[in-house]
């Protein structure tokens, strides 16, 4: 699914120099590393602050404690996303409303949005899920109206942009605040956990350092009950490496989902993944869909062949035991989350797919709906 291994050999040696630096100056905890690639993370997308945590979960429950809404304010959400997302909302005391996506991008869109506002409604966590970005523009205008803040997780689309005002702006550096994980099959992955949150505001930057530090700003001296929650500095350094090709990894992700769309084109029997006018893909996954109830017979003939694939989710979150035993609601009929979670079908995906493999994991899925 992900080639790590041959994507870490062609930088081994620079990687290898900022591990030995590392272990060298036995500064294992923030320091100069840590400094140095908030800088470079920052200025990457387009923000003032970078605050690095230990992992796009800690991320988004510091984005989200950074906004000091009452116990049990709603919080919008889609159901159709990994879990850390919801789990980060219950963690804080707050209320999740999960809301539908768009078949089509797999995203929260404008209108549904809208329509799950409340008076209640004081923040919306909008997940830009497999490598693209939601349709922000109209969002933010959405949650202008109503003076919802918006907190962007974008752990899976480090890089996608979105056309906002007429000029593209990564995401990110869109809402209030931003949140990713730098786990390492991710478009900018670390060799462990890792996180960060990305902010143009002073002041939440500055309560997030201190949170994420058990709400020390001097040592010793603690002005708030934060938590723990750090980038170590080998993995810094191992994303200060990584980040100076992260626009060319994107490229080879985009030429490889090129290639996918140019050969699965013809096969009437799956669904092909759209991009949105006005926004740059990344694709972290590639995700099919496939018709008429034959998903898991497919993965299941791939795997047959030698070929991996996941599902990329089984199960919406408002299903799942833990939440329909939490505070929670529901905005209306989740239908494409739940036909989602039975067609979606994410194929092998990275910088290291060559043009060969994509044509052997076409075919086969192509000879799989000849039988």
């Amino acid at each position: 699914m992900c080639d790590l291994k041959r994507q870490t050999a062609k930088i081994r040696s620079e990687i290898d120099a900022a591990i030995a630096d590392t272990i060298e100056s036995s500064a294992f905890i923030k320091g100069k590393k840590v400094a140095e690639f908030e800088k470079n993370a920052a200025e990457y997308i387009g923000t003032k602050h970078c605050i690095s945590v230990g992992n796009g979960t800690d991320a988004l429950y510091v984005a989200i404690m950074m906004l000091n809404l009452q116990p049990g304010s709603e919080v919008i959400t889609p159901s159709f996303t990994f879990v850390a997302t919801a789990e980060a909302i219950l963690r804080a005391g707050l209320k999740p409303v999960f809301v539908d996506v768009s078949e089509s991008t797999f995203n929260i869109d404008a209108k549904t949005f809208e329509a799950a506002i409340t008076p209640d409604t004081k923040a919306a966590i909008i997940v830009h899920l497999f490598g693209q970005s939601a349709e922000m523009e109209s969002i933010m205008k959405v949650a202008n109206k109503h003076s919802v803040t918006i907190i962007e997780d974008f752990c899976q689309s480090f890089g996608a942009e979105c056309e906002m005002a007429g000029k593209p702006k990564k995401v990110g550096a869109i809402g209030k605040i931003g949140c990713t994980s730098f786990f390492p099959s991710k478009n900018l992955g670390c060799f462990g956990d890792g996180g960060a949150i990305f902010t143009d505001d002073d002041t939440i930057a500055d309560n997030a350092r201190a949170f994420a530090n058990h709400g020390m700003r001097v040592k010793y001296t603690y002005d708030s009950v934060g938590i723990n929650s750090r980038l170590d500095a080998m993995q810094a350094g191992i994303l200060n490496v990584k980040i100076k090709y992260v626009d060319s990894y994107l490229e080879c992700r985009r030429k490889a989902a090129a290639k996918y769309k140019e050969m699965l084109a013809d096969v009437d029997e799956i669904i092909i993944p759209t991009e949105q006018s006005g926004c740059r893909h990344t694709y972290n996954q590639f995700t099919i869909r496939v018709k008429d109830g034959r998903r898991d017979e497919l993965k299941t003939y791939l795997e047959e062949n030698g070929i991996p694939s996941m599902i990329y989710y089984p199960y919406p979150i408002h299903q799942q035991k833990a939440y329909l035993e939490s505070p929670h609601r529901v905005a209306g009929s989740l239908t494409n989350t739940e036909n989602l979670c039975k067609e979606v079908l994410s194929l092998p995906m990275h910088t290291e797919l060559e043009v060969g493999i994509i044509e052997t994991i076409a075919s086969t899925i192509k000879d799989f709906f000849k039988k």
